[in-house]
């Protein structure tokens, strides 16, 4: 069985390598936006199914018969707002203010292809952070880590110091839930180095 990280993003395959697979990474084309009345849940659901999707119809069929897609998406979300990445300072200044001396949530789906099948979870994450002075946000800024980031914060990061308590999974905040993703890889037969299929 062939596994295939429907991204390019570092942080995830970095995640899914600590879990001890193999995999080849193949970006996904698909339309981020949000629709609608979509809720936050509904959109990282959708966005990780349609990213395993889209690459899994890539591949011929014999090899999609024999390949595992996954498919991640991670929102951050504060007042049932979805908070992308920044698109310059001011707008890190408007979503980092919003995450001041507060908690908020971020919000991770996984989803694995297998075949015409698809299996997909959601993992959500509390997260609280201290608060931060505008000279805070501005330096923090300055840095470059914001700038790709949703909700403009890299935990693995300069971020982390910004964080007071987390409730629910650090990996999932980075980008990829480690225990899910094992488990529904488990399940669809691919088990890590140390699970066995029961």
């Amino acid at each position: 069985m062939k596994l295939v990280l429907a991204s390019k993003s570092p942080r995830r395959s970095e995640l899914l390598a600590q879990l001890g697979y193999q995999f080849d990474c193949i970006a996904a084309d698909i339309d981020e936006s949000v629709s609608g009345s979509e809720s936050p849940g509904d959109y990282v659901k959708r966005l990780s199914c349609e990213k395993a999707l889209a690459v899994a119809n890539t591949l011929e069929k014999r090899q999609a018969d024999n390949t595992l897609v996954l498919g991640s998406d991670t929102a951050v979300v504060v007042d049932n707002i979805i908070l992308g990445k920044p698109i310059d300072l001011s707008d890190c200044q408007r979503m980092l203010t919003m995450l001041s001396g507060r908690c908020h949530q971020v919000i991770t789906g996984i989803a694995v292809t297998h075949g015409r099948e698809i299996t997909s979870e959601l993992v959500v994450t509390e997260v609280s952070f201290k608060e931060l002075s505008p000279q805070e946000i501005s330096r923090y800024w300055q840095t470059g880590e914001p700038q790709d980031k949703a909700g403009a914060y890299g935990i693995q990061g300069i971020g982390g110091q910004f964080v007071t308590g987390l409730r629910g999974s650090y990996s999932a905040v980075v980008g990829l839930p480690l225990y899910e993703t094992a488990q529904i890889l488990l399940a669809c037969g691919l088990p890590t180095q140390v699970q066995t299929n029961k």
